[in-house]
Parts: C-alpha cells; structure tokens; sequence
C-alpha cells in the first residue's frame, strides 16, 4: 500500500463540500437540470406528503406549517421546490375546505453555499408567482429563512417541523471513511468505489452510509411532528454488486481524468491516492434496512427511477445522438457539483483540462454503453413520538427576504 505524508490539505465536508457559487456558465445554478428533472418527476409523491402534513395540522399550530427542505443549494431548483410546497397546499385549501394557514420554509445548506444568490432570487420568484396565480388557486402567505448547518447535526427544536424535503443530497456522507485518511492509501487511483477497489474499502463506505442515514433520521425524528412527512430523493444503486453501481463509472471516469494528469506529471500520484469522495450510493434494500432499525418511521412509498447521466437527453432506451455533446453535458454537471472539493485538493490550474479530459472519456464510454443514474425516492411518516407539545411560536413571525 502507497503511502502519502501530508495531511494537511485533509477534506473537511462542512469547509469544502458545496456547489459552484455564483451564476455563471460553470455554476450549480446554470447546470443543474439533472436535479431539476428529479424534483418534477417526484412531484405526486411531494404533493401526497404535503397534503397528509397540512391535514394533520394541530390546532396548536396556529395556522402555522413548518416545511424544512434540507441541501437547498442555490439556482431555480431551490425555489421550484418552494413553488411546489405553496402549489399543494393551495390545492387543499381550494374550496375552503381547510382552515387557513401561513407556510414557513427553511431553506438549510452547509455554511459554503450561495444563500445569497437564493435571496436575490426571491423577488423575482414573488413576481413570477404573482403573474401565474391569475385564476389559479391562491398560494397561502409564506415566509422564508436560511439555515446554515450539517443536516447530520440538530437543526431544529423538537417537535416543530411537518414536512422535510431533500433532493439528490443524501448520498453525501458526514465524512470521508476516517480509514481512509489515515495516510495509507487504501483505494489507490480511485475516488470512489470501483471494480478495483478491496472488499474491506467498500464496508468502510458501507458503514458510513448505515451510520450516517441512521442519525439523520433519529435527529429529524425528533424535531418532526407526530405524523410529519419526509420526501428525499437520493442516488442510489440498481444493483446488489456496489462494484458496479452508476456512481462507480461516473466517478471511475474521473480518476481516470485524473490518472491522465499523473502520467503527464501535472498531478501528484499521491495526491490521488488520498483524494476520497464522501459519498455512497445505496440500493433500495439496504435503505429498507436502515429504516427498519430505526424503528421511527412507516414508509409511504419507495422507489428507484433511473435518469440519464446527460441532463438534456430526453431519449428513453439506450441510443446516445450524440455521444460527444452528451460527453460535455455530463462535464458540466459534475463539474458545477465537484468543482470546489477538486479545486481545494488539486488545485484551480488543472480543472479546465481536467474536466476536458473527463469529457472525453464519458463520451467514448456512452458510445459504448448508455448509462443512467439509479435515483431513490423515499417518503416517510413519522411514528408519534412520546412528546407531542410543539414550539410553532418560535417560527411564526421568522422571516429573512
């Protein structure tokens, strides 16, 4: 096993782990339609968990429902999911059927995210949905407020949220496998899990993922509501072999980038050796598992869809039209997400040829294959807890424009 000397430059998820800033052309905000085509095909389960949350709302609540969407980050999708919340709920009060209620959305990310290009955005989301609501049903007033923080840690008090979303987060973990930054280099010229990495690699994964999703539940338990919803989609793998998963070749595709830049000599081999991603892709059964020893939660609907590694591919079946274009579409994607974790450990002189590379090699692999991404969507009902008072008044009147 190779060994590297310095950890100096060690990944800290909470410093370096956000999206590309900004709006620009290598941004999150100006490429993430992948996420945007997750968020609107698990529209109806979203709408389903809204209606159960509203209609469980306690008279205690004064009109008040606390909707948390966890991994925000920043561009359209963070207020796409805002606009659908206000859309379901306008739907049950349509007929006034349901008493009124006020909606208050916390928008929540690691302390690195853009939550200024967010609030900018605002204005201009209230004057869109101004125009739109023209005979449409009215969207219930609504206050907005960012919560820096890990959603591995408490966020909240108890008992004070009815409905948690979060999109395409869940497979980041708390932290690279501690294992694996002990300055031996256990996954050598690999990021992720690939078909060359050691059995012993993938349960350190493994266990972070079965840890870490244990927490998060246990912590959103406690600050949901008896009843409350969650919805969370999440990467994920169609197959049982974690060898294989569609992670493995996204990310094998780019330590192989990055493998090129080593035989060029513009990147330390040892650099890539200690270059560990914080992330696992599970299958359905082994998120099934976690739930089941948590013991808190009843499962509404689970499901895994697959969506094509090129956002703009709106083809189903396995035809590429254009292998090369397709090949810098998925570049861009995984650079506006990646960029800042590769930037700090690297350096900012090899992304251009890097991703450059990387597009190249994801082409010639769709001309070969067409690959898609297994997604996992999950909603989840809280079991009644013990203690059901809530802290409603803490939230009523929070709002940051």
């Amino acid at each position: 096993m190779a060994k590297y000397t310095s950890r100096a430059d060690a990944m800290k998820v909470e410093r370096d782990l956000h999206m590309s800033r900004g709006d620009g052309e290598s941004s999150y905000a100006t490429n993430s339609r992948l996420q945007e085509k997750s968020i609107l095909k698990t529209r109806p389960v979203l709408h389903e968990a809204v209606a159960a949350a509203h209609a469980s709302l306690s008279p205690a609540a004064a009109g008040t429902m606390v909707v948390a969407d966890l991994g925000c980050s920043s561009g359209p999708n963070t207020l796409l999911v805002v606009s659908e919340v206000l859309g379901a709920i306008a739907d049950q009060l349509q007929g006034g059927q349901r008493p009124p209620v006020h909606v208050q959305f916390f928008l929540n990310d690691l302390p690195g995210n853009d939550f200024n290009l967010v609030f900018q955005s605002l204005e201009l989301f209230k004057k869109m949905a101004a125009k739109e609501k023209k005979g449409a049903a009215l969207p219930p007033p609504y206050y907005v407020a960012g919560l820096p923080g890990n959603f591995y840690t408490r966020l909240f008090p108890d008992r004070c949220v009815h409905l948690f979303h979060s999109s395409y987060c869940l497979q980041w973990r708390s932290k690279v496998p501690e294992e694996l930054s002990t300055g031996i280099a256990l996954n050598e010229g690999n990021m992720y899990i690939c078909e060359g990495t050691t059995q012993s690699v993938v349960k350190l994964y493994r266990k972070q993922f079965q840890d870490d999703f244990l927490m998060f539940l246990r912590l959103r338990h406690s600050e949901l509501v008896s009843g409350g919803q969650m919805v969370l989609t999440f990467l994920g793998r169609k197959n049982k072999d974690v060898l294989r998963g569609g992670l493995s070749y996204m990310y094998g595709l780019l330590a192989q980038a990055l493998q090129s830049l080593v035989e060029q000599g513009r990147v330390e081999k040892e650099k890539l050796d200690s270059f560990n991603l914080p992330v696992y892709a599970p299958s359905v059964d082994e998120v099934k598992e976690v739930i089941k020893k948590s013991d808190l939660f009843d499962i509404n609907h689970i499901d895994l869809f697959e969506s094509n590694w090129d956002p703009h591919d709106g083809l189903d079946g396995d035809l590429v039209l254009d292998s090369v274009q397709s090949g810098a579409n998925v570049a861009k994607c995984i650079r506006a997400v990646h960029e800042p974790l590769i930037m700090h450990h690297f350096g900012e002189h090899i992304l251009d040829d890097l991703f450059e590379i990387f597009s190249q090699n994801v082409a010639k692999h769709l001309q070969n294959v067409k690959t898609k991404y297994p997604v996992i969507v999950l909603s989840l009902k809280a079991r009644r807890a013990p203690a059901d008072d809530c802290c409603y008044s803490v939230f009523a009147h929070s709002q940051l424009m």
